[in-house]
């Protein structure tokens, strides 16, 4: 007689062997109004957000998110800027742009739903100068400890209403593949953060891409086509230029994805990962490396499209908006602001997962019930690229789902 399936854990394994539709995720450009609280305006998807969210407040959460109605416009079919503009920083910066600190006016309330008044006054407390990243003295942690996945939504959805009941939903169809959840720390690195410590914790090899011997060489190639470079947003200065300091962050990058790649368990990998994201300054040199990375990416991106050559349909949309119509607008105004006062939109976890060449897959729960539900960055997945799976209720701020389920029937 067949009897109900339980749930217990298997040793991690991240297939594609998805039970859930996997997304279409049909890309659209929209407009948003300028927030005086960010150094950018942040143009996104229809209801992308900001990648934040601070740390739940202790009572349960009755609605999702509130997101602004935001004006639909076309998207080119292509992109035609002139390369010279920016590769002398020639181009219009968007007004957007405003100096990191800026005043913070009465919208804070709306975007900061999640935490309550004392838990905001913390976090400003704890900035970091030079990173933009709110660290507790009395939790160090970037990655909480895993909790049942199903505990920790019942703690956070007890409500009634239709929000509250979408998400049960989702965390119950998440729950049929992953036992348990880790929160990440809900800072503007949150995205970096859940899809590098992902990265690192299931690595077995260091990537190809970190072994080629180029990979130092970035930072000047890309200084000498690119000048406007210097106006980097970045950490306190330690090394006596720009391009030094860039690669001391990706020699970083590399030493400590090697070293975890050693650890033979997963255990042993996800303990050294606890090591290193502790809010300390190495874990912020590395999304230094990462955000390079992106850009990085998003140039050659930019020039291939320029020679004519067949690019990723997402970068036709990365350049078609108002505030990165090229790479210089694109690291002025978000890339600069990543961890800082933005965090990532929704086509930029594209950029994220060709910079790191991982397929970003990501359970989208306030999506439940739709074609959207998990949606994949890249939508058609490069082969051989290695998956990172999060979790989101907002496309604010993402979790990470850990120990897959085994379901046997008795």
């Amino acid at each position: 007689m067949l009897q109900p399936k339980a749930r217990k854990a298997a040793s991690p394994s991240f297939t594609s062997d998805e039970k859930v539709k996997r997304s279409t995720f049909s890309l659209r450009l929209t407009k948003s109004k300028k927030e005086k609280h960010m150094s950018h305006d942040k143009t996104s998807l229809p209801n992308a957000g900001p990648s934040y969210k601070g740390q739940p407040a202790s009572v349960a959460k009755e609605d999702g998110a509130r997101r602004r109605a935001r004006p639909q416009t076309e998207v080119p079919a292509v992109f035609r800027r002139s390369r010279d503009d920016y590769s002398r920083g020639e181009v219009k910066v968007s007004s957007f742009s405003s100096p990191v600190g800026s005043s913070v006016d009465h919208e804070e309330e709306e975007e900061d739903i999640y935490r309550d008044v004392d838990e905001i006054e913390r976090e400003r407390e704890w900035l970091v100068c030079g990173t933009g990243a709110a660290v507790s003295p009395g939790n160090t942690l970037s990655v909480a400890p895993e909790v049942d996945i199903l505990d920790y939504c019942q703690v956070e959805w007890r409500g009634s209403t239709s929000s509250a009941k979408r998400m049960r939903k989702g965390y119950e169809a998440v729950s049929q593949r992953f036992i348990s959840i880790r929160r990440v720390r809900g800072d503007n690195y949150c995205a970096v953060r859940a899809t590098l410590f992902q990265a690192l914790s299931q690595t077995l090899q260091l990537p190809d891409w970190l072994q080629n011997q180029d990979l130092m060489l970035l930072p000047e190639k890309l200084m000498a086509k690119c000048t406007w470079i210097t106006e980097w947003q970045k950490l306190p200065a330690k090394a006596e230029n720009w391009t030094e300091e860039m690669k001391a962050c990706l020699l970083l990058l590399k030493r400590k994805w090697e070293s975890i790649s050693e650890k033979k368990t997963l255990a042993e990998r996800q303990a050294a990962c606890d090591a290193l994201f502790r809010g300390e300054e190495e874990e912020y040199s590395l999304y230094e490396a990462v955000k390079f990375l992106m850009l990085n990416t998003a140039v050659q991106l930019y020039e291939d499209n320029q020679k004519g050559l067949e690019v990723p349909e997402f970068s036709w949309l990365l350049f078609a908006r108002d505030t990165s119509s090229d790479p210089f607008q694109l690291m002025q105004n978000h890339l600069n602001p990543l961890g800082h006062t933005g965090g990532l939109e929704q086509v930029e976890m594209f950029l994220l997962a060709y910079a790191l060449q991982h397929s970003i897959h990501v359970y989208r729960l306030y999506k439940h019930g739709t074609d959207e539900f998990l949606s994949l960055y890249p939508r058609l997945p490069e082969a051989g690229w290695p998956e990172v799976i999060l979790i989101t209720e907002d496309d604010r701020h993402y979790n990470i789902p850990v120990r897959m389920c085994e379901e046997t029937s008795l």
